[in-house]
């Protein structure tokens, strides 16, 4: 028996919420977070519901919303923002701002099933990244990952626990736009295992970020083009060997960029991958069928010049996600230990009109 209707939650960073869409039909609901108006009058309280750049978000084991917070153009680190997973109603930061271990520029996150939530942490130039670890209770820091054995440049952008139970993290070179590596480490030790996909002339690997696994076993990242002759693209690897497999190109050279800084796989397998850009698609969802090693897609929410909600999606989870393996539960049949996130009236909702 499948399970009943979800819903899909995207992190807009042109106005710093979390949108709602009908997870079968791309209607947009309304926004589930917005940023506090009291926000924008003067400096930024610790511990207030000031979202500025919303960056990844999943549903803890207590279904409540967790959206990591970059804090985007404010003087202090960044944070993790909880909230009500049905209501939006804010319940506080997470991982505060202003304590030790607080995140310089979170971006993924994923919720261990050992209760532990990790947090890519890209730090920048002349900054060191981190991947930070924090308690999935309590929201204190842990400690970090222990990247020593990595020689490279360690600028995390997005995690994912595999179905080795082995955390993967995409890290990126700063400041070159070129290169980067999947690492993988134990997530129950902090141990570093090694690494996984290093960037080639053949995988065309570049700056690397949002990485998931597909129903198939294969292993989907958001790849950046290396310059104006190179395009964005989704690059498909053997989920077991690292073996590069094959491609999505989302753009095409020469033409307005289309990229992806994140992606999740959804209902029926299907691949959603929010667009940014410089082009008309910027501000639309693509829905990709990827069965068969088909590269075909439809448009699951409108780009912005065609009324669609969206200004910046960054990272977005559905009801049910899975925290930590980003699998879709889904499509499972239904179970006692399965959660949902269906708000019947979310706040601010939006009018017919800018439905799908």
């Amino acid at each position: 028996m499948k399970l009943r209707n979800d819903f899909l939650y995207i992190g807009d960073g042109s106005d710093n919420t979390v949108k709602t869409f009908d997870a079968e039909t791309g209607r947009f609901l309304g926004s589930l977070v917005v940023l506090d108006c009291n926000c924008l009058q003067g400096p930024v309280v610790p511990g207030s519901n000031c979202l500025f750049g919303p960056r990844g978000i999943i549903f803890d084991h207590r279904n409540n919303l967790l959206v990591t917070n970059q804090n985007v153009g404010q003087p202090q680190n960044g944070d993790v923002l909880n909230y009500n997973g049905q209501t939006g109603a804010f319940l506080g930061e997470f991982v505060k701002s202003n304590e030790p271990g607080a995140p310089f520029a979170p971006r993924g996150i994923v919720f261990s099933k050992q209760n532990i939530l990790f947090v890519a942490d890209m730090g920048d130039v002349g900054v060191p990244g981190e991947v930070r670890m924090y308690d999935g209770t309590t929201g204190v820091f842990l400690g970090n990952l222990d990247h020593s054995g990595f020689t490279g440049q360690f600028h995390p952008r997005a995690v994912v626990i595999g179905p080795d139970s082995l955390l993967y993290v995409s890290v990126r070179n700063l400041p070159q736009l070129e290169g980067g590596s999947v690492l993988r480490f134990n997530p129950k030790t902090g141990q570093f295992i090694g690494v996984f996909i290093e960037s080639n002339n053949v995988n065309d690997l570049n700056r690397p970020e949002g990485l998931v696994f597909g129903p198939d076993g294969n292993l989907y990242i958001t790849s950046f083009r290396r310059d104006g002759s190179d395009t964005d693209k989704i690059l498909i690897f053997h989920g077991k060997t690292g073996k590069f497999l094959d491609k999505i190109d989302l753009d095409a050279v020469g033409q307005p960029r289309a990229f992806a800084q994140a992606l999740l796989f959804g209902p029926d397998g299907k691949l959603f991958v929010p667009i940014n850009g410089d082009g008309p698609d910027t501000g639309s969802v693509r829905r990709y069928d990827v069965h068969y090693h088909q590269k075909t897609f439809d448009v699951f929410v409108p780009p912005a010049l065609a009324g669609g909600p969206l200004g910046m999606p960054w990272y977005l989870t559905f009801g049910n996600t899975d925290p930590a393996t980003l699998d879709y539960m889904g499509d499972e049949e239904e179970s006692s230990d399965q959660h949902y996130h269906h708000p019947p009236h979310p706040p601010h909702e939006s009018s017919d009109e800018t439905s799908s």
